[in-house]
């Protein structure tokens, strides 16, 4: 007879199961993890016969909300021809740049953007970073029905970059780590201008008048005080909306929206302390006035009003982040993955990143050598430039070897990269198009892998190349 396991051993289990998965979520390398499995998974559904025809058909599924009135007089469909790739690439990816805004708002007040000094270094690294990639694919694309990808391999991946330094650990100094860090926000925000400036559609002037309206009516109530969230969500909605209509891709309306949100606090310190300690004085004052547990029932209204003291003491646009990151880089980032990542590969040419064709040129080879060489070429030359000027200083304890080897890191390009890929060729014919789309999806994961094992390797031997120069360095001493 089988032995019974008792159910606390297996809440016990469960537990620790679940304790245990917090844990490695937390870790710095498993965001990158969980992307490369999705690409791994999109890349299979999108070849293997039995199951690629749902996953396109499912991706290319119409989802639409239908209103009408019983009388028939209101008949609305919105939004109209909305795809769920479409829905996640227009919609959920909203939500992905409301946080990078975030994130880059932060930095520029708080963080490693937040002074001249600071942010020389890594701003002017970025500005390398893209303008060398994006030279030398039109270089090799100039003239061809290739030559508007230029903005694919002009974007850095953070998460991927991030990963690999976590693995390579204490082999990078901390001040370059903080470099690639600023270099990946700088990078970000200079791919939002692009997509907005040269990747969206046909303008439309008065639903873009509209939207500056709404912008500017959100910029008033920030500057009148106004700390509750609801209007600002309900002004983010409709400015998505209007950008949406207007030509300007939807996404850069997270953007706007997320500069906007109060980055100051409802109460200060001094409002904070006050505030906490008459109500911890109450707690002592009600505690054992009737014969309920703690918390009684006056003790619950003063937890209550801790939490909520705490809570608006809390800028909205820390909370916002704070709230939003996990679903973006647990949720939403693997699903744009799965949808995006996902290539049938029904010419083996398409790994074939140097093939040149007369007419439709070579999207792969142009984003591949962008990626590989014109990331860390364009960063190491910029920077190097900035310090000889004295517009920026070297990281502390690295040298150029070091330097160089992270900034290979740069090129890995991923999210941001097949996010402007998915925006590009849309002036060519449907064939055409979707043509490039893939083997530009297929470069920008060979370019972005070569480029993350060439820094990792390296990286590794300009941390030997170190240790033998300390160690004879030490001994001649």
């Amino acid at each position: 007879m089988a032995k019974l396991i008792p159910i606390y051993t297996w809440n016990k289990g469960l537990l620790s199961l679940s304790k245990s998965g917090k844990r490695i979520s937390h870790k710095p390398w498993f965001q990158g993890v969980l992307l490369l499995g999705c690409v791994v998974v999109a890349m299979l559904l999108a070849n293997i016969p039995i199951l690629k025809d749902f996953y396109f058909s499912f991706l290319e599924t119409e989802l639409q909300i239908h209103l009408q009135s019983p009388d028939g007089v209101v008949n609305l469909h919105f939004p109209q021809s909305m795809t769920v790739e479409k829905f996640i690439n227009d919609i959920l990816m909203v939500i992905f740049f409301f946080t990078v805004g975030l994130e880059i708002r932060r930095e520029v007040a708080h963080g490693e953007l937040s002074s001249p000094q600071k942010a020389m270094l890594p701003v002017i690294a970025a500005f390398g970073g893209v303008i060398v990639p994006a030279v030398i694919y039109m270089l090799i694309n100039h003239g061809t029905a290739a030559g508007s990808g230029w903005g694919i391999p002009t974007a850095t991946d953070i998460a991927f970059a991030v990963c690999i330094l976590s693995v390579l650990s204490d082999k990078v100094p901390v001040s370059l780590k903080v470099f690639l860090t600023a270099l990946a926000i700088a990078d970000d925000l200079i791919a939002i201008l692009v997509v907005a400036l040269f990747y969206g559609g046909s303008i439309n002037l008065l639903l873009l008048a509209i939207a500056a309206i709404a912008i500017a009516f959100t910029f008033i109530l920030r500057k009148l005080g106004e700390k509750k969230m609801f209007p600002y969500l309900i002004l983010s909605i409709i400015v998505w909306a209007l950008f949406y209509y207007s030509g300007i891709h939807a996404t850069m309306s997270g953007v706007v929206m997320a500069f906007l949100i109060p980055a100051t606090s409802r109460y200060n310190k001094a409002q904070y302390i006050h505030k906490r300690n008459k109500y911890l004085a109450r707690l002592e004052k009600f505690d054992g006035i009737d014969h309920e547990p703690f918390p009684n029932g006056p003790q619950k209204h003063c937890l209550r009003r801790l939490e909520s003291i705490a809570h608006g003491s809390m800028d909205m646009s820390y909370r916002v982040e704070h709230a939003l990151s996990p679903w973006v880089n647990f949720l939403i980032m693997p699903i744009f993955a799965l949808a995006n990542a996902g290539v049938e590969i029904s010419d083996p040419s398409y790994f074939n990143v140097f093939s040149v064709d007369p007419v439709l040129g070579s999207v792969s080879m142009g984003i591949f050598l962008g990626l590989l060489l014109g990331k860390p070429i364009g960063i190491t030359l910029f920077s190097w430039i900035a310090i000889k000027l004295k517009a920026g200083q070297m990281p502390d304890r690295a040298d150029w070897k070091m330097f160089f080897a992270v900034a290979c890191l740069g090129g890995i390009g991923f999210t941001m990269s097949i996010f402007v890929d998915t925006l590009s060729f849309g002036e060519q014919s449907p064939e055409i198009m979707e043509q490039l789309r893939n083997a530009g999806k297929i470069a920008v994961l060979m370019g972005s892998i070569c480029a993350g094992v060439l820094g990792s390797v390296l990286i590794n031997m300009a941390n030997r190349m170190s240790g033998k120069t300390l160690s004879h360095s030490s001994g001649s001493n």
